[in-house]
């Protein structure tokens, strides 16, 4: 198609005077509303007032500059319709061949004001008669358009297409951010799809990762680098993604961490002097679960560590930055993904969706870890009371009912996904074995019965943190002081499903 006539009307106008540049060699005449003209101006670029079409000034601040018949003629008439050229024709409309428009910021910065109106209007009229109209909402497809140019001299009808997908999907986007500014009970989720997965849970099943838009938060998986390693499968991101949440648990700037997770359950969970030795710790909690799980650091990996976590087999390794040296050993492992998932870790103002069918829920995430433990019964000395808090923050991400044992900085026991809490400690105390001697126990939430303190403290666990709440808390208390265990509540459950 040959492009003739164009409308520049843009609030960023990053890149747009080198694509204002190219139309302008290709003898395009480009139109333009009035800080968008002036702006093309100032860059000795040839343009128009739209005013020159609609013999009409700009009003109301700005508020109506397009909105009218000689511009939605000249971009909503059929070119292969008569009748519609006749009618344009006899209107004095000349066609538009291409409308660049990017929206109003409402997004960044939602207020009545930043409300576009021509914009989307624009854009639609133009996605509608996309066969004939180029609509573009992003520097980004600018280039794009410039580049199919300059090598074939027109546009395909397949990039045409895609274009104006893409113009629908960010006004519905931009309308429904609208929509939950002047009503809150309003949510819509918009995703782009990454890529397809080579089959979902099970093979037989299809699956497909998005990337929820506009989404700027760290740590999380589609906004990481992937430094080496075949394709994710769905398993792999649900597990990379349990790694990310635990360890933003457990900031940099407050301990060297690491853990290891399989099925979405920490398996070793470690914190120590360097971030090596809180790999070699995790590792040692549980080796035998530890094979092909999930490693994620919350420091630099080096090579030292490196050296030592190729030793053996896992299927991702996640840090916030991966040495050069680090990258070239693990990279010769051929099935080990590296990512980095960059410094910053914000956990405040996220919200999480889980489907559920014919629907999804929303939530905010989980942010909480108690600082301040009220004591019940017994004494707490400052090792156990880390140990302790350590435990309550890794036990957030075991599945409930979960119990996690630590001892010194380290998981020795995790009971995880069990119908009842005294499952769940039995298998976590099974794991920890004689090492239980001196140990705490964390619980994701109450204890129903004493049954479960009775156990920990008769294989000699010292201390138990706990949420509290149960209609026989004063039992379980009574039981804890009865056989010598200290026992702490935080008045928070963190259950996790």
């Amino acid at each position: 198609m040959k492009i003739s006539r164009a409308i520049f009307s843009v609030s960023d106008k990053t890149g747009i005077v080198e694509f204002a540049k190219f139309l302008t060699k290709k003898k395009v005449k480009i139109f333009s509303t009035g800080g968008t003209a002036k702006f093309l101006q100032q860059n000795q670029i040839l343009v128009r007032e739209i005013s020159e079409i609609t013999n009409f000034p700009e009003i109301l601040d700005g508020r109506v500059k397009t909105l009218h018949p000689k511009i939605f003629g000249g971009i909503l008439a059929n070119r292969e319709n008569e009748n519609h050229l006749s009618q344009i024709k006899e209107q004095e409309i000349k066609t538009i061949d291409l409308v660049f428009v990017n929206l109003y910021p409402f997004l960044e910065n939602p207020k009545i004001e930043n409300i576009d109106i021509g914009g989307p209007s624009l854009l639609r009229a133009a996605a509608k008669n996309w066969q004939s109209v180029i609509p573009i909402c992003e520097i980004s497809d600018a280039k794009k358009i410039q580049q199919e140019i300059e090598k074939s001299d027109t546009i395909s009808e397949e990039t045409k297409k895609k274009l104006a997908g893409k113009v629908f999907a960010k006004i519905a986007e931009y309308d429904s951010a609208i929509a939950k500014f002047f009503d809150p009970n309003f949510t819509a989720v918009f995703g782009e799809k990454i890529y397809d997965l080579k089959y979902g849970e099970n093979p037989h099943q299809k699956g497909s990762v998005f990337k929820i838009k506009n989404d700027k938060t760290f740590p999380c998986l589609p906004n990481s680098k992937k430094i080496s390693g075949g394709e994710m499968g769905f398993c792999n991101f649900l597990d990379a993604d349990a790694a990310l949440n635990l360890i933003s648990e457990l900031p940099a700037e407050k301990f060297c961490a690491a853990a290891i997770l399989k099925h979405s359950n920490p398996c070793g969970a470690a914190i120590g002097k360097n971030i090596f030795e809180a790999f070699q710790k995790a590792l040692d909690a549980d080796p035998i679960s530890a094979f092909g799980g999930i490693v994620v650091l919350n420091q630099k990996l080096e090579l030292d560590l490196a050296e030592k976590i190729s030793e053996t087999f896992f299927e991702i390794v996640l840090a916030p930055e991966i040495s050069l040296e680090a990258i070239k050993i693990l990279e010769k492992k051929k099935k080990l993904r590296l990512f980095e998932f960059g410094k910053k870790i914000n956990k405040t103002g996220e919200k999480e969706i889980k489907s559920i069918s014919g629907g999804f829920l929303q939530q905010e995430k989980n942010i909480f870890t108690s600082e301040k433990l009220e004591i019940i019964s017994g004494k707490i000395s400052d090792t156990q009371k880390k140990d302790l808090q350590f435990a309550e923050k890794i036990c957030k991400f075991v599945k409930s009912n979960a119990i996690t044992i630590v001892k010194n900085g380290k998981t020795i026991g995790i009971g995880a996904g069990q119908m009842s809490r005294v499952d769940a400690t039995r298998i976590a105390i099974e794991k920890a074995g004689e090492n239980c001697q001196g140990a705490v126990l964390a619980s994701d939430a109450f204890f129903p019965f004493p049954d479960s303190v009775e156990i920990a403290a008769k294989k000699g666990i010292v201390a138990i943190v706990q949420p509290g709440g149960s209609i026989r808390d004063e039992q379980v208390f009574s039981a804890a002081k009865k056989l010598g265990v200290a026992m702490a509540i935080t008045g928070q459950r963190n259950f996790w499903h």
